[in-house]
């Protein structure tokens, strides 16, 4: 890179330099700066002291993993905010199409033009999500979800204002846990590209509005917001507020809602439509993401195959690309498998420390890898996407069921001796699958 920030936490004032004919591996003290190479960024526009992601947490979830942000590292990541911020206010400006001086790039060019190159691909299946991450230097759920924004007209059309659009944004990527190694925000920018995909499915796209295009890109970005890394039994187990405040019903998911909802009035993205229009979006973006409530998938199968309208098939859209990794190419999809699974083995060894049963597939002694992603799919993905294929019968629907083919019969050959592990997490699977209210108990879907 070729630049730093100098920053006072005191004033929330961040100096940005630039420095020029540097071509020593060392900085020397020689260094000239021009008056045009340095400015001063402040006051711009959100709360200094934002909140922590748990300040009222009786578990600090934020311990539970050992790549856990330091003491230390806080200011760096509001740093991370302000000049991220900075540079997305000076980008809008080139959107709206003002000129500008002496421009702040969000990405160095080779970064820029490789990331807008895989943009144009961004409705291709095989889309490789962890590739965009970084090179859009670990924001590609900013960049992803405002593309699409823009390429369905939705900004213009609803008169989005950009700055709050791009704060919005920004503020949701920063909400995901990066240290949860699976839900976090290239998780949600994942789930936000295959929604794009399945809305351009023929029979989807030909009775969605652009409202339900809309809610269905916001809600794909937001679905999992702020998730602490476990599940809702070790929430229940835990005896956690957040259990009681949702009487044991998708907790995890009304939570991704209300902070949605939360960072959407924070931002004010929508303050310049009616009330009524506004808390009709709040609602309908609830609906959505308590759709990806696993326990609950044969309800929605069932309405699914009796009765279709458009808020029925975004559900089932977003359910399908909230866990279509098993569908994805074997390169894509077995990323995300081991990061899973390391997720719940995680939550397993907190279990353990805490001396609570394990939670369903969480216990790294008794599952692999293999055991749990084969169960996982034959129970819970299959019958799904199969569904999903009766009703939009395309190249896409075919695809990924060949993939999902494909995924299980690798994770069975790497196991082959591993079958009454495999038995046994297929039957947790089964009775998650089958009984909706076993997440209020302590067993549940590890998904979740």
């Amino acid at each position: 890179r070729r630049g730093a920030i100098s920053y006072d936490s005191s004033d929330q004032t961040a100096l940005y330099i630039r420095m020029l004919a540097v071509t020593n591996k060392t900085v020397k003290h020689s260094l000239v700066f021009t008056p045009g190479d340095v400015r001063v960024r402040s006051q711009v526009g959100f709360e200094p002291e934002r909140r922590g992601s748990h300040p009222y947490l009786g578990v600090d979830f934020r311990t539970l993993h050992s790549r856990a942000e330091s003491a230390g590292s806080i200011p760096a990541r509001r740093i991370r905010r302000l000049f991220s911020f900075q540079r997305h206010l000076l980008s809008s400006r080139v959107l709206r199409g003002a000129p500008h001086l002496n421009p702040l790039h969000i990405l160095d060019e080779d970064y820029c033009g490789q990331a807008k190159c895989m943009l144009e691909k961004v409705g291709t299946w095989n889309f490789d999500i962890f590739l965009f991450d970084r090179l859009t230097n670990g924001n590609s759920l900013v960049f992803l979800t405002f593309h699409l924004l823009n390429q369905y007209g939705l900004i213009e059309l609803f008169q989005l204002d950009m700055v709050k659009l791009r704060r919005f944004l920004v503020l949701v990527q920063e909400d995901y846990h990066n240290q949860n190694p699976y839900h976090n925000a290239v998780h949600a920018a994942d789930v936000t590209q295959a929604m794009h995909c399945y809305l351009r499915e023929p029979k989807l796209a030909q009775c969605l509005t652009s409202f339900d295009i809309l809610l269905g890109l916001l809600a794909a970005a937001t679905h999992d917001l702020d998730h602490p890394g476990v599940n809702q039994p070790f929430l229940i187990k835990t005896n956690h507020y957040l259990a009681a405040l949702y009487r044991n019903t998708s907790v995890l998911e009304n939570h991704h809602w209300r902070c949605a909802v939360g960072l959407l009035r924070e931002t004010e993205l929508f303050s310049h439509l009616p009330a009524e229009d506004s808390l009709s979006i709040e609602r309908q973006l609830g609906s959505l993401i308590l759709a990806t409530d696993i326990s609950r998938q044969n309800e929605y199968l069932s309405r699914f195959r009796t009765h279709l309208d458009e808020n029925n098939l975004m559900m089932m859209a977003l359910k399908c690309a909230d866990i279509c990794n098993p569908c994805r190419p074997w390169e894509l999809s077995k990323q995300w498998s081991e990061k899973v699974t390391e997720e719940f083995f995680h939550q397993g060894d907190i279990e353990k420390k805490l001396k609570l049963e394990n939670s369903p597939l969480c216990d790294s002694e008794a599952n692999t890898i293999a055991s749990v992603q084969m169960g996982f799919m034959s129970y819970v993905v299959e019958p799904l996407f199969v569904e999903w294929a009766r009703f939009s019968d395309t190249r896409l629907s075919q695809t990924m069921l060949g993939h999902l083919g494909l995924n299980k019969a690798s994770w069975s050959a790497m196991e082959p001796e591993a079958s009454g592990s495999s038995e046994e997490g297929d039957s947790e699977l089964g009775r998650c699958a089958e009984d909706p209210c076993s997440r209020a108990s302590s067993q549940g879907n590890p998904e979740s």
